[in-house]
């Protein structure tokens, strides 16, 4: 991590980076390949976590958060997804999709009795959009809710639910009028220790392995009128504009991998001889570390600048969209660029597992794909540029 003339760090910044980095590095980064291949959720680091306040940086003190800003929350995350990107999904989604969408749709009791768990890393939130044929395009789903007095029933199966194995609580998206589209779509908090909520098939994935992703399934479960977040019809809104906070969260993520990669990179290009010489002062090793260092402090640059937009929007109400966007963009891709060159400059130990980066180039990929494609990202920012909606 380095600062920036753009972007000086205050002293309450300076302490809790540097209490994320501390932590990261003697708590997490021991532990990330044992839990990268057995997959296992990595429970007692998560509550840490919670104790330090990582768990609800932005959350308000008296809903159990540390009430930091969202600089503050990325520079943990960055540092936190650094030692390992499982636990930075896991932060992720307990601070961005699950907390901030209650703490700006949901109502005072919502936000003390679930906001306050979670915050405080005794219980685990997750968030539910996507479902097996609804990827992308979110406004097909097909999973149901039907008004049954003072509950509401709800039927169907979601998929690629991080956290689903393991999470207390769900932010849930169905459809409560079908002829209404986007505008049919309505959000619900879930108890998942209630019956009919049914955990499906865990997703044996390709990286951030440990951050325990499942399908789960709704089987007539009964979910109290008092537990629907915002209106009816206004969940689509709700889900798009908690993906744009999301998003600062994997841009933070992915600059973690591609600073782990490129700290492996040069490390190893100092070590390694060849030829006679260390292979660092061989011109196709180091432009590949000159272009890894700068696309990293582009990326950095756009996701603090996103961080920075999100702050404001908090006493402007201004949308966030275009930076979270274009810093989710840039930072995925530049996390894929450095993790991929990190493993061409180990050449065969780049490809084994006794090195991390193996393990950093699978991690890397995700932050290409949820929370909205590369695709998508191009779509939303190119829209937002000529004027569309």
């Amino acid at each position: 991590m380095s600062d920036t003339a753009l972007f000086p760090l205050s002293d309450e910044h300076k302490m809790i980076l540097d209490a994320a980095r501390d932590f990261s590095q003697a708590e997490i980064a021991p532990i990330a390949a044992e839990f990268d291949e057995s997959g296992e959720f990595p429970s007692k680091t998560i509550r840490k976590m919670g104790e330090m306040g990582f768990m609800g940086i932005e959350v308000p003190e008296e809903y159990g958060g540390a009430g930091m800003d969202t600089l503050a929350y990325v520079l943990a995350l960055e540092e936190i997804s650094k030692a390992d990107a499982s636990h930075g999904t896991i932060m992720s989604v307990n601070n961005s999709l699950f907390c901030h969408g209650i703490l700006k749709f949901g109502t005072e009791a919502q936000k003390k009795i679930y906001v306050s768990g979670v915050a405080s890393g005794k219980k685990i939130g997750a968030y539910s959009l996507t479902e097996p044929m609804s990827g992308s395009d979110a406004a097909t789903m097909r999973s149901r809710a039907v008004r049954d007095g003072d509950h509401y029933i709800l039927n169907g199966r979601k998929s690629w639910v991080t956290g689903g194995p393991v999470a207390d609580y769900v932010v849930v998206y169905v459809v409560t009028d079908p002829d209404k589209g986007a505008k049919g779509i309505t959000a619900f908090i879930v108890d998942a220790d209630q019956p009919g909520y049914v955990r499906g098939k865990k997703e044996p994935k390709l990286g951030i392995r440990a951050s325990a992703t499942s399908e789960i399934v709704f089987e007539d479960y009964r979910c109290p009128i008092e537990n629907r977040l915002g209106e009816e019809g206004e969940g689509f809104k709700i889900a798009m504009t908690v993906l744009d906070v999301g998003r600062i969260g994997i841009a933070s993520q992915a600059l973690g991998i591609a600073e782990a990669s490129y700290d492996a990179a040069i490390d190893y290009a100092r070590e390694r001889d060849a030829f006679g010489k260390k292979i660092g002062q061989f011109q196709g090793v180091s432009f590949k570390l000159a272009d890894m260092k700068t696309r990293i402090e582009a990326a950095r640059l756009l996701v603090y600048n996103a961080a920075m937009a999100k702050e404001r929007s908090k006493t402007t109400n201004e949308r966030f969209t275009l930076a979270a966007s274009s810093a989710k963009l840039f930072a995925s891709e530049t996390a894929m660029f450095c993790a991929h060159a990190s493993v061409q400059i180990h050449g065969g130990m780049g490809y084994s597992k006794e090195y991390p980066v193996e393990r950093y180039f699978r991690d890397a990929k995700i932050t290409e794909i949820y929370e909205g494609t590369s695709e998508i990202q191009r779509l939303v920012i190119s829209r937002l540029e000529l004027g569309l909606r």
